[in-house]
């Protein structure tokens, strides 16, 4: 029995019980005032610019309710590029709190295209763009800032609403008003923290898009759980490459105290406090804890070459890969500020990976499980509870319920060291793993034979035809699209150094 014939069979069993308001729970209280909004607006075609499909886009977009367009940008030859903002309820399971605008991009290219929508996770880029499965089906891109980053936060901002449930009935929203314009089939994608948002999204919302391709998304369902983590940087690369990082972090250590003076004189100079962290002290061990991390999430075992030996260089090599991996002020209130919401997600619900820093214990002056927390990178004005029960409910239902999802991972990616695993109930879902691959792996990256099959998969969800079809349109390169600036762009975006 597909998950979709036993969703239909419990909504069959459901529907007399919620017409006498047995079960009607916030989420499915939210669905129905959705599905009633939806009537009104179907109410109304035929009147409005937006169910005209003459009219221009720029017209049918404004006429949405709740759209604003507050800016069109010139993109290459066959694309319109709107950024614009939507009205959101601050709590969608409780409209009457009031509501924010939230961010997103229109990437126009037909109306007889498939549409992708991009949950990236954080805010949003303003430049045009395209992700890999826009380019590989030629479609339109629907871009969406997470919630609660800035601009697209209420004020004052109530931090309870930051989370995952919020932030999927965003999503639900976003897209059933923009369906009225975009009919064909349509996608879900994001990389990283974006590819957990379009996992989280299906979980509520599992029938809204065909499919996701989720990048790098990692899954922290135990966050006391170390062992995977560890276990990655006692085996990633090769013994000589461990040795090389792991002995110019220490080193970073050793010659602490030439090198936190200068750090705290750089950062006093760039204007930068550490309220947040503490002090300068603090913020630089934190750094240096970081940049093994760093190293495997961005570069290549290649760039091992480049790492600097702890037995001969200097205090500007040592310092500038430390600005490298880690970022001088990339711990001072000014850049953290920029990641509050991701962080207090992570110290809320998402988690945050630990692994074993035993080689360094002798140097550290904090304790380490303390220090590296996400609660540390969370100002202490604002409140957390961990709900341990978030993680393990998503990786439920991938297991038991997912349709059409597909991950992607890089094989030397600390963040795939805790990957989602499908499961007896997962449907027409895969995995794939690019080999000696970072947190820029994508389809084009795998073996050329998981590539075609990855990229059929992605073109038969998008509607551009049956598995045979889509296999031979997979095998015939002049059939996709070229890679081109806008795909510059949207790399870019996927490759930014984030927290995650």
């Amino acid at each position: 029995m597909t998950t979709t014939l036993r969703r239909l069979l419990v909504s069959t069993l459901l529907i007399p019980l919620l017409a006498f308001g047995g079960l009607a729970s916030p989420a499915l209280a939210a669905d129905a005032q959705g599905a009633r909004a939806a009537g009104a607006a179907g109410s109304a075609h035929g009147r409005s610019p937006a169910d005209d499909p003459n009219a221009d886009i720029k017209d049918r977009l404004a006429a949405i309710p709740g759209v604003t367009i507050t800016e069109e940008k010139p993109t290459t030859t066959g694309h319109r590029y709107f950024i614009a903002t939507y009205t959101q309820p601050i709590d969608h399971f409780r409209p009457w709190l009031g509501t924010f605008q939230q961010r997103f991009s229109l990437l126009h290219r037909g109306y007889d295209r498939p549409t992708v929508f991009y949950t990236n996770g954080y805010t949003l880029g303003t430049n045009p763009s395209r992700t890999e499965p826009t380019r590989l089906v030629d479609g339109n891109q629907v871009s969406i800032e997470y919630r609660f980053f800035t601009p697209s936060r209420p004020e004052p901002a109530d931090w309870s609403k930051a989370g995952i449930r919020q932030a999927a009935a965003d999503s639900h929203r976003l897209v059933t008003a923009l369906k009225r314009i975009y009919q064909q089939e349509w996608l879900s994608t994001g990389a990283s923290k974006g590819g957990m948002s379009s996992t989280f999204y299906r979980r509520f919302y599992p029938d809204d898009v065909a499919g996701t391709i989720a990048y790098v998304a990692p899954n922290n369902t135990d966050v006391n759980d170390y062992a995977a983590y560890s276990e990655f940087f006692r085996t990633v690369g090769t013994p000589e490459c461990r040795d090389r990082l792991n002995a110019a972090q220490r080193e970073l250590l050793v010659r602490r105290d030439r090198l936190v003076a200068r750090y705290t004189a750089d950062n006093k100079a760039a204007g930068s406090t550490f309220t947040t962290l503490g002090t300068p002290d603090r913020a630089y061990e934190a750094g240096v804890l970081d940049v093994v991390w760093a190293f495997w999430q961005y570069s290549l075992e290649a760039d091992c070459a480049k790492v600097p030996v702890a037995a001969t260089a200097t205090d500007d090599e040592l310092y500038a890969w430390f600005d490298a991996q880690s970022g001088i002020t990339g711990n001072s209130d000014q850049s953290l500020a920029k990641y509050t919401a991701y962080y207090y997600q992570a110290a809320t619900e998402l988690g945050a990976p630990f692994f074993d820093v035993s080689y360094l214990k002798d140097l550290l002056h904090y304790d380490y499980k303390e220090l590296y927390s996400a609660r540390s990178y969370v100002p202490k004005e604002i409140p957390t509870t961990f709900n341990r029960y978030a993680m393990p409910d998503i990786d439920r239902w991938v297991k038991r319920e997912a349709e059409r999802i597909m991950y992607v991972y890089g094989g030397n990616d600390p963040w795939g060291a805790k990957p989602f695993h499908l499961g007896r109930g997962s449907e027409d879902s895969y995995v794939y793993t690019v080999p000696g691959g970072n947190h820029g792996s994508n389809i084009g990256k795998l073996p050329a034979a998981q590539s075609a099959e990855a990229t059929a998969k992605v073109l038969e969800w998008a509607g551009l035809g049956d598995q045979d079809t889509a296999r031979s349109l997979a095998k015939s390169p002049q059939s996709i699209p070229a890679f081109g600036p806008l795909d510059v762009e949207g790399q870019r975006l996927e490759q930014e150094r984030r927290p995650l």
